[in-house]
């Protein structure tokens, strides 16, 4: 290739690259305070006076603040993380890129040009990306699609009863057909979680008739016994009695309209409701209670009107040494037994407060009759009631000790109400079992049973062995010693 004298020194002579100079510095720098000028002569006109007047828009170039950009805002933020998923999707293609949504911006031009934030104003860009308040936001963006589907009420019925199982909170209101509503109701059986059954029924019950709610209960054992059990625990005994009408249980309505006894405060009110339920379709065994219900408390009705007369009279021992502690009406059987005991205990048989006529009454068995009367008189100290309380007479007329209760608790009840020793040693001597009767003594201390047993048995070491537990020069230690040098007795050890 031939070339002119003045190209080839044009090419040889030229270059890309420069020499260095002193005074390239200068011209960056220079270039560098052009730049400065620029900008502050755009601050100084954001600056302006009529800062107040310009408008703040967007990048969309809405006007910040306005309904609409409110709206663009809330919606950009609520499905971001699911256009971010799309987009990642696309990510590879070259057109993808092209899709991608600019984001809203919540920082106004003013703000980037001015370079920092007025209080009351939008913050700057570097103040945003460095402000921790801001950065908290950013996992709220990337929230799965899921945690927005509460609020949009879009779960299907299996759904929705799964995260009722999980403890989530989910609306029911727009299930509105009766054949959703029953759907729903059906997966919650199949769930088997009571709690979620039970969620479904209270929606159930204020969205439905009761004609149709009982109808497909009736067909639906599972919910059903679930529905029994809310009304009985929220006390809705209406609903419960209709249920019971509607289903035919005669006996299950009886005996829940029997239980609306215990909202009933005054006892006048409370015996004609209890009368009322005598007639209602019991079976045999708890129709004869309800029957003893309503003759014990009007029993106790008349015990408490005379009690609280001759308490108030002062003109009856028995009152003004023990004055009563509380009221007998309404209290159980064996309460009103232990009261009348303890109160009225030498009456007649033929008076209601008589203990022996409330034992026939209703028929009290022995051992009953015994342990509480025991524990009365024990407690007043009436030691000779309780003799003849366990004395009895054949048909010779031979008086004998007998208790259907066993002799060794009647010890420890005596015992419990700190009777003498005297009264102790004497029944510990009536109980047939050997061991028992040297256990008893030894626990309570009753030395001359123990010693006596002991002989009988002709159990030197076990004497010996008791010696050591008796006070030294005491008459029971005495009275060992002589039991011990009897040499009459043939001692086996």
């Amino acid at each position: 290739m031939n070339r002119t004298k003045g190209d080839e020194e044009e090419y040889w002579n030229s270059s890309k690259f420069k020499a260095f100079t002193f005074d390239d510095e200068d011209d960056e720098l220079s270039q560098l305070k052009e730049s400065k000028r620029a900008v502050n002569s755009l601050r100084d006109f954001v600056d302006d006076d009529d800062d107040d007047d310009l408008e703040r828009v967007s990048w969309s170039g809405e006007p910040v603040g306005s309904i609409s950009w409110s709206i663009r805002e809330n919606a950009g933020n609520s499905m971001s993380s699911h256009e971010g998923r799309e987009q990642l999707k696309g990510r590879n293609s070259f057109s993808s890129y092209a899709q991608l949504p600019k984001p809203a911006s919540t920082y106004s031009l003013s703000s980037f040009f001015k370079g920092r934030a007025r209080p009351g104003s939008f913050q700057s860009l570097s103040d945003a990306l460095s402000d921790t308040s801001a950065k908290s936001y950013a996992p709220e963006l990337g929230r799965p699609r899921g945690e927005f589907r509460d609020y949009s009420n879009d779960w299907s019925l299996s759904d929705t009863v799964r995260r009722l199982h999980r403890g989530k909170v989910c609306s029911l209101e727009r299930f509105r057909s009766l054949q959703d509503k029953l759907q729903l109701l059906e997966e919650a059986v199949s769930m088997h979680d009571g709690n979620v059954i039970t969620a479904v029924l209270i929606f159930l019950k204020r969205t439905l008739s009761k004609e149709i709610l009982f109808r497909e209960m009736e067909v639906r054992q599972v919910a059903l016994r679930h529905l029994i059990h809310f009304l009985k625990e929220i006390g809705d005994q209406k609903m419960l009695l209709d249920l019971f009408r509607f289903l035919d249980r005669t006996e299950e309505l009886a005996l829940s309209h029997y239980r609306e006894h215990l909202n009933i405060q005054d006892p006048e009110k409370r015996k004609e409701f209890l009368k009322s339920c005598i007639g209602l379709p019991f079976s045999g065994e708890d129709s004869a209670h309800i029957q003893d219900h309503y003759t014990l408390l009007e029993r106790q009705i008349i015990i408490e009107a005379n009690d609280r007369h001759l308490e108030s009279a002062g003109q009856t021992e028995i009152f003004r040494k023990h004055p009563r502690k509380a009221s007998i009406l309404n209290m159980p059987l064996v309460t009103t037994l232990f009261y009348s005991c303890f109160y009225h205990y030498t009456e007649a048989e033929g008076t209601f407060s008589s203990p022996v006529n409330l034992k026939k009454t209703f028929k009290i068995p022995d051992k009953q009759y015994v342990l509480t009367a025991l524990a009365a008189r024990a407690k007043l100290r009436a030691w000779h009631d309780v003799d003849a309380l366990f004395t009895t007479k054949n048909w010779l007329g031979y008086t004998k000790k007998r208790a259907p209760i066993g002799f060794h608790r009647v010890v420890e009840i005596l015992h419990k109400n700190s009777a003498p020793v005297q009264v102790l040693q004497e029944y510990i001597n009536l109980v047939e079992d050997v061991d028992t009767k040297l256990n008893l003594a030894t626990k309570f201390k009753c030395h001359d049973v123990v010693i006596d047993t002991c002989r009988d048995l002709k159990d030197r070491q076990q004497l010996l062995a008791y010696r050591s537990k008796v006070d030294k020069g005491s008459a029971e230690e005495e009275k060992i010693d002589a039991v011990l040098s009897n040499s009459q007795i043939r001692w086996k050890n």
